[in-house]
This record gives structure tokens, C-alpha cells and sequence, in this order.
């Protein structure tokens, strides 16, 4: 086994880990995740052994499913139990495939840029050509191990591809905008959810539009009105 194969196992076995970590959290059984992401018990058993990674695409329907941040599956920390779940989306095969479309063209696209043949790709990966032909036609889902390895060749971060227009994008964006509000001082969350002090708010997005130079004269008003 080489340097590579080595690594890639590594990350199949600490995502197992964090997929089994994220299921127990959420209360959720290994029949549930499955049904839920659209493959066999058997099949997200090998998931949370590492014997197997999942795609992109099922890691973001699964992390929808038991609503918990997919930046979980690039951690460290545990979750702690909260019972909470989320709705499967809709005809999730179809958008599965279609997420596997898109990736797949991102990558044909950025190696295209980059003026480097699926040849090489294929030997600075050591992932078969064909395999990565295949990949980027979107007619395999790509392991999310493999994913970081041909994004790192190609000078992207896997959160490049992170779905940001379907159902599953808004919940994604919607939990990093909580997130974001839950870092704040405590002070400046309760500025923020009193309704009375929206006008201000507004105030500081009109204010943040407007370039330096409006700006310095806004404040060169001000000073004038003070003195």
C-alpha cells in the first residue's frame, strides 16, 4: 500500500467514525440513515466502518437528514445528543445525480483551466484514468476521499463544491447563518434580536454599501453638525 492509499484509507475510516458519531447523536438507526440517502443498510454500514466513503452529494443529504453542520464531517468533536432531525428532500435520487453532474463538471472545468490532461491528473492522483473520466461525466459519485485528493491537485478546497442552491444549500447556509449569530458577544445578540433596534440595523447595511469616499463624507457631515 502507497503513501496515497494510505491517506485516503485514513480519511475513510475517521469519516466512518464521524458518520457513526453524527447518527447516534441524531437517535437515528443505520435502516433510517439509509432509507434516507438512498442506499442499503449494508452499504452505510460500510460507510461507518471506512470501508467505503460516501459521495459528496449523500454526505450533504445526510447531513440534512440529521440536521447537523457538514463542516461535522471534516471535524474532531463529537455531537452531543439533541434528537433533532430534518426532512429527506424530494426526488433526492434525481438531485443526487444531478449534484454528481455538477462536480464532475467543476473538476473537467478547473483541469481544463489548469491545461492538465485526465492522463496526468490521473498519475498525480494515482486514481485510474477512466475512473476519473467517469467521475467528471458524473456517471460515478465520487468518494469524498478521492474528492479531497483531485480537489487538492487542482488547487481547490472541497467547499468549493458544497451545494448552495437546492433545499439542502439553504438549510446548509441557513445553519452557518445560526452559527454565526451564536458566536456573538452576548451583548450584541440581544442588540440584534430587539425589534426596536432595526432601523439601526438597516442603518449599518445602507452604511456598509456605500464606498470610502461617501463614506469619509458622511463623516466629514457629521463632524461639521458636532462642530
Amino acid at each position: 500500500m502507497d503513501k496515497q492509499e494510505k491517506l485516503l484509507t485514513i480519511r475513510r475510516r475517521k469519516l466512518g467514525v464521524l458518520i457513526y458519531d453524527a447518527r447516534v447523536a441524531s437517535r437515528k438507526s443505520i435502516q433510517e440513515c439509509a432509507q434516507a440517502v438512498q442506499v442499503t443498510s449494508e452499504e452505510f454500514q460500510r460507510f461507518e466502518k471506512g470501508e467505503v466513503a460516501p459521495s459528496l452529494p449523500i454526505l450533504e443529504a445526510l447531513a440534512f437528514y440529521l440536521n447537523v453542520p457538514l463542516e461535522h464531517f471534516w471535524g474532531t468533536r463529537a455531537l452531543a445528543a439533541n434528537g433533532a432531525s430534518g426532512d429527506t428532500a424530494q426526488n433526492g435520487e434525481r438531485l443526487r445525480q444531478l449534484r454528481n453532474r455538477i462536480i464532475g463538471a467543476r473538476l473537467r472545468q478547473i483541469r481544463n483551466e489548469n491545461k492538465l490532461s485526465l492522463a496526468a491528473l490521473a498519475e498525480k492522483t494515482r486514481l485510474p484514468e477512466e475512473q476519473l473520466r467517469q467521475y467528471e461525466l458524473g456517471l460515478l459519485a465520487i468518494p469524498l476521499p478521492e474528492l479531497e485528493v483531485i480537489s487538492a491537485e487542482l488547487g481547490l478546497s472541497v467547499e468549493e463544491f458544497f451545494d448552495s442552491n437546492s433545499l439542502i444549500g439553504e438549510w446548509r447556509m441557513n445553519q452557518k447563518d445560526i452559527q454565526k449569530y451564536l458566536d456573538m458577544p452576548s451583548d450584541l445578540r440581544s442588540f440584534v434580536s430587539r425589534p426596536v433596534n432595526y432601523p439601526y440595523i438597516q442603518l449599518a447595511i445602507r452604511l456598509s454599501e456605500l464606498s470610502v469616499e461617501k463614506l469619509r463624507a458622511v463623516a466629514e457631515g457629521l463632524l461639521e453638525i458636532t462642530y
